[in-house]
């Protein structure tokens, strides 16, 4: 997790003007974003939404008028590292206040829906607290702090569709955007706190989201990751009224012009449905990319997480999903040390690992989240077992993933370039394996899909030389 005084939430906003017409002093807002991807898009539509009330981004909490934790409850420890960070807030909060400078504070995300107003009790310099399912009314609410209601908590599961409140996007930082389709999950996965901090699955219509789509590539996007909690749980309302499945949103995201490329995260196995596997053979704007979490190798620890699949069901799937698209890239989430886990059952996984060889994997040593099913088991694992086991696990994902990217040495890959690379005259870009991916090039390039010839492969990325432009 970044410092304190490092946000990864740097977009610039305009300015609003006062009513007589000259330029109103700007309100800084800075935004940490923890854990996963869909907090990352949460926290860029809560910047455009204040960005409507005049706010600037800054990266540095000491000048920011309004400073956002956007917690995540997944990691072990989420909520110490949240006060951690709130106790340095409150440092600044009280020596800005001493120059004659207000500043407030807001919790937001899943430790935020997890914890509510022990949030406030804990740490009274916070004025707020909101869950995941209401930040589109972020700027109501500090105008009820402004007026004088402070410590505000609003984890309440809305019935209005919060999507329809946000603004339109803004310009694009970069030439990939995520696109949240999907929240919540309604498998609760012994060991997850998705149900309870996001609630049951909600799926975006598909015509909310072409026009969403349309209006990132405008501003410049070419490659969408679709995400949700479950995303190939997808349900959304189609063109005639009735659900749409994942598949049919990716076919009609895939005709829009100019986007180039499509991906989507996180699925789960009970949800690879024939349309969505026949979708990677036949959508070319797909990737050939997929993150699909297997957890554990073991029958008997599947059943305890309630994962609904066995691991032959895992596998054969796993070999469908190849015969579809026989050059797919495999990714991962696997967790260790589950309560009962045997070392028997963890050499289990390593033989699925070997077995599927993942071009990536996400592990995890099993914490315990209160509240879930899983921290009141018996037979919990031992700190040291667990992290010989993640050690052990992490060797053979290495790996996998040193083997996959030395594959692709000899390659022409077509890859587009997303940002400058640490030195001078180098850009950075993915391929469609989603592979970093440096070459020497100049800043035209990026925005561009280019041929690249692979020549070397290093422990995360790929470097190659320009070939022709496509």
């Amino acid at each position: 997790m970044e410092d304190l005084d490092s946000s990864p939430y740097a977009e610039t906003a305009p300015q609003a003007g006062a009513a007589d017409g000259e330029p109103a002093p700007a309100k800084r807002v800075f935004i940490k974003t923890f854990g996963c991807q869909m907090n990352v898009y949460d926290s860029e539509r809560m910047g455009e939404a204040l960005a409507a009330e005049g706010y600037v981004a800054t990266e540095n909490p000491a000048d920011a008028d309004l400073a956002i934790l956007n917690t995540c409850h997944i990691r072990e420890k989420a909520a110490e590292k949240v006060y951690s960070d709130l106790g340095r807030l409150r440092d600044i909060k009280s020596a800005r206040a001493g120059e004659g400078k207000e500043t407030r504070i807001a919790v937001t995300g899943c430790v935020a829906q997890a914890e509510g107003a022990e949030i406030v009790a804990r740490q009274p310099a916070v004025d707020l607290v909101i869950g995941p399912q209401s930040y589109h009314r972020l700027p109501e609410l500090l105008t009820r702090v402004r007026s004088g209601e402070g410590g505000l908590v609003e984890t309440e599961f809305p019935d209005e569709d919060k999507f329809k409140a946000l603004p339109s996007r803004r310009p694009a930082a970069s030439v990939s955007a995520f696109l949240t389709v999907q929240e919540g999950c309604d498998k609760f996965c012994t060991f997850c706190v998705v149900p309870y901090t996001r609630g049951m699955e909600f799926s975006r219509p598909v015509a909310s989201l072409v026009d969403e789509a349309k209006r990132l590539v405008e501003r410049g996007v070419r490659d969408v990751t679709l995400l949700g909690q479950n995303v190939n749980g997808y349900h959304g309302e189609g063109a005639d009224g009735g659900p749409a499945t994942l598949a049919r949103l990716i076919h009609e995201l895939a005709a829009i012009d100019g986007l180039w490329r499509i991906r989507y995260t996180t699925s789960h196995p009970r949800d690879m449905s024939d349309d969505l596997i026949a979708a990677h053979r036949d959508v070319d704007k797909l990737m050939p990319y997929l993150h699909l979490p297997f957890q554990a190798g073991s029958d008997r620890i599947l059943a305890a997480m309630n994962r609904k699949h066995t691991v032959r069901e895992y596998l054969e799937l796993i070999q469908r999903v190849r015969d579809a698209r026989p050059d797919i890239a495999l990714s991962t989430d696997i967790i260790v040390g589950f309560p009962g886990e045997t070392d028997e059952e963890f050499e289990e996984t390593l033989a699925v690992v070997r077995d599927v060889k993942f071009a990536h994997a996400f592990s995890f040593k099993y914490s315990p989240r209160p509240g879930t099913p899983a921290s009141t088991m018996d037979g919990q694992v031992p700190e040291e077992a667990k992290r010989e086991r993640l050690e052990r696990l992490q060797d053979a994902i290495d790996q996998g993933h040193a083997a996959f990217n030395l594959a692709s040495v000899g390659r022409t890959l077509p890859v587009v370039f997303e940002k400058p690379g640490r030195r001078e005259g180098q850009l950075v870009g993915r391929s469609p394996y989603l592979q970093l991916v440096h070459a020497d090039a100049g800043p035209e390039l990026i925005g561009q899909m280019v041929n690249v010839e692979i020549r070397a492969a290093r422990a995360n990325s790929l470097s190659g030389v320009i070939g022709t432009s496509e």
